[in-house]
């Protein structure tokens, strides 16, 4: 029998993009950041990668085989979530960690939900908040970049006052370039921003969610004096970046329409600076960004796009 589809009414708007090709763009887009972490925590943060990887991409084929299902390994999917979620981890975290924290993301978050497109929230993060409240020391213990791999704190630690024995913050030139403690894929702005730049070439994403986003930490920061730095500082320190460009704009937990997704950015640009000034967790990215996720449907019901042909909503 025929199988039947659910068509939307037109127009229709076709592209030649597909899943795959969409994919090899991120991870493209991601080798920057891939290489700064490899060049400042060394090969911790290259076997925390690969293991990432590995078991997201073994864990996406063992549920295809157990449910029978097509084999979606080939879309690249599973191989972004493991950079992803390798890069919002500390090089020092233990490497079965990163395989429990891999099939939990994958299983759990994406596959149980319906797979590629079916998930609420960002898989990658939702793997961190499992990773964090399962394994809290291992999960913020972080390391100075170098080879002697001395424990440190992150800016945003030190920034909150959390952080014991008269630490002082980097400058703001070391968390542009990323010479500062963190997970492995966050600290260095420099080389998410070239990733930033890549995508929006390749009209992967557009600039609203990260702009707004990034803007909304930067004017509140501001307002806050946290730092002698203001605002500048909150953007260049901790997973703002990170999250802005690569979570944030996840097709499938952000809102469809350019208005949605500016609602969408300062929501979570709010919350990331309430998390940081009130809450106990230094940093508030990951929590700002999974909440959000689930006002998207939300979101999408309320900020309406214009019908085509017509000055109405729909």
């Amino acid at each position: 029998m025929a199988e039947m589809f659910t068509v939307s009414s037109s127009p229709h708007i076709r592209d030649n993009n597909s899943v795959q090709s969409i994919m090899r763009d991120v991870i493209i887009a991601l080798l920057p950041a891939t290489a700064a972490g490899i060049y400042f925590f060394g090969m911790p943060a290259v076997l925390v990668i690969l293991t990432a990887v590995i078991a997201c991409v073994a864990s996406e084929w063992a549920w295809c085989k157990i449910t029978k299902g097509a084999n979606t390994t080939k879309d690249l999917s599973a191989v972004v979530t493991g950079i992803l979620l390798a890069f919002n981890v500390p090089p020092s975290l233990p490497l079965w960690m990163v395989v429990v924290g891999s099939v939990f993301t994958m299983i759990v978050v994406k596959a149980l939900f319906g797979g590629i497109g079916q998930n609420i929230v960002n898989p990658a993060l939702a793997g961190r908040a499992f990773l964090l409240a399962s394994y809290p020391v291992a999960m913020t213990t972080w390391t100075t970049p170098g080879v002697d791999a001395a424990s440190s704190a992150t800016p945003l630690a030190i920034l909150k006052g959390v952080e014991a024995g008269g630490a002082q913050l980097p400058s703001l030139g070391q968390a542009f370039i990323g010479q500062v403690g963190g997970c492995i894929g966050e600290t260095s702005a420099l080389a998410l921003l070239i990733g930033f730049a890549y995508l929006l070439y390749r009209r992967i994403i557009t600039w609203h969610i990260p702009v707004v986003y990034i803007g909304t930490v930067l004017v509140l920061g501001m307002i806050s004096g946290r730092s002698a730095l203001g605002g500048i500082f909150e953007i260049m320190a901790g997973g703002l970046m990170l999250g802005a460009i690569f979570m944030a704009t996840d097709y499938t937990t952000s809102p469809m329409n350019k208005k949605g997704q500016i609602v969408f950015a300062l929501g979570c640009g709010i919350l990331t600076m309430v998390i940081r000034q009130f809450g106990g967790y230094p940093e508030g990215v990951s929590y700002s960004i999974l909440i959000m996720n689930l006002f998207v449907p939300l979101i999408d019901k309320f900020v309406k796009q214009r019908v085509f042909g017509t000055g109405e909503v729909k």
